[in-house]
């Protein structure tokens, strides 16, 4: 009730309204998009084969469908993402990037504008390969000239690449006219629009005998029990006491005052488990382009729907929470900010004690998190195995879900008690 009493609020301030508006109004658009087809393939053809599952259906699922249409969209936002993580990974290697991460502002766009070209050269690379891989789908296809096959499959990679560069446009402008985070509510997007289709889907298995009620029953107290976790992990924190001495500036007494530092558990939220997955989906994607023995090995290797992939999929997740942490939490400026300002740790020396306590502190935490992202992500392929069918949603997807939904509506909250406050001082 709190989260619909925010929204309520929310659209009463017309700044506000218009920005979630216009969020509601982009997310349309990529929707819209996900069911215009590239020119060129025989969509059912690709829907049948994508519709066996595996690989293809959870890469489908991110991209709401975009794929089993063969829509602009197919590739969805994920060659961004990869381009954010070899980013991002750059800049603890390349000395030019890490002073860009520095320079505030203007190093981030910066960065930004590299990740932009790096996101349309990964993009026509994976639209070439999607594009040789599903060639027999194109009409006459064998029928035509080299000429003729090259063009049209040029065509292909140009539609897909243009979508998913119009994509990471339409994210950027959600970022920075809309609510929340533009890149993280289109995968949040194309999730939900699949959801629908996955509860038929079983409503299906029940009536034809392959699912019964108390399939259903174990199913639902599982994804509850998987929610009310995820929201318990994402809200949870641990707070160090700050005690501040009291110091006398002219004729006025500052400091005295205790507060503390909110470490979250989950420090990095779904970044790590979106990045995962789309560090392992790249690799597998192209090895399931050629019916080359060693190849297909190696895609069956990182399919995320194999215990293999599973596995390297839970120990990604804890490289990258611990690696998103390191990046947004720096335990040493804090102590030096405390330093400067008259705060300590009660029991704890000021200087290096206190930067290696929060360190400590952070490490511990963040182990829980990660432990726990990827317990989640394991969970539902467990539960399949245990009722005998796949149940059509991940761990994966339901971590995004909620996610993204929790980081939207505290946007949503700042933004009204700055309002509020402002209003207060008027």
């Amino acid at each position: 009730m709190q989260y619909v009493e925010t929204l309520r609020n929310a659209w009463k301030i017309k700044d506000l309204r218009k920005k979630i508006i216009f969020t509601l109004a982009m997310l349309v658009v990529f929707r819209l998009g996900s069911f215009v087809p590239v020119p060129g393939i025989d969509a059912k053809g690709i829907a049948d084969q994508i519709g066996r599952g595996g690989l293809f259906g959870l890469f489908d699922v991110f991209s709401g469908g975009a794929l089993s249409n063969f829509s602009i969209f197919a590739m969805g936002i994920m060659p961004y993402i990869n381009a954010s993580i070899i980013t991002q990974l750059l800049t603890v290697v390349i000395p030019t990037f890490e002073e860009w991460s520095k320079e505030g502002e203007e190093g981030r766009k910066k960065l930004n504008q590299v990740i932009r070209y790096l996101t349309v050269g990964l993009g026509t690379i994976q639209g070439i390969f999607i594009s040789l891989n599903f060639r027999n789908m194109i009409p006459g296809y064998r029928l035509m000239t080299s000429f003729e096959r090259f063009g049209s499959i040029a065509l292909i990679v140009i539609s897909l690449t243009a979508g998913t560069a119009f994509l990471m446009w339409l994210g950027e402008q959600i970022t920075e006219k809309g609510i929340g985070n533009g890149i993280s509510l289109l995968i949040f997007a194309g999730i939900i629009s699949r959801f629908p289709i996955m509860i038929l889907q079983f409503a299906e298995y029940v009536r034809v005998g392959e699912a019964n009620i108390l399939d259903a029953l174990i199913l639902l107290v599982v994804i509850l029990a998987v929610l009310i976790g995820i929201i318990f992990i994402q809200e949870g924190e641990r707070r160090i006491p700050v005690q501040y001495a009291k110091r006398v500036v002219g004729r006025k007494m500052y400091g005295g005052q205790s507060t503390h530092i909110p470490l979250k558990v989950n420090q990095a939220g779904v970044i790590p488990v979106i990045f995962a997955t789309s560090l392992l989906l790249f690799p597998a994607t192209i090895g399931q382009f050629w019916s080359n023995p060693i190849l297909l090995a190696i895609a069956n290797f990182f399919d995320v729907s194999r215990v293999s992939g599973q596995i390297l999929q839970a120990l990604l997740i804890v490289f990258f929470a611990y690696f998103y942490t390191a990046i947004t939490v720096n335990p040493g400026e804090l102590a030096e900010n405390m330093k400067k300002n008259g705060g300590f740790i009660p029991g704890i020396r000021p200087g290096k004690p206190t930067s290696a306590y929060i360190e400590k502190i952070l490490t511990r935490i963040t182990l829980v998190g990660a432990l726990f992202l990827a317990l989640i992500v394991v969970i539902p392929f467990a539960i399949s195995n245990l009722i005998g069918f796949s149940i059509g949603i991940g761990g994966t997807s339901l971590l995004i879900v909620v996610g993204v939904a929790l980081e939207t509506m505290k946007q949503i909250e700042a933004q009204l008690l700055m309002r509020h406050y402002k209003g207060f001082m008027g």
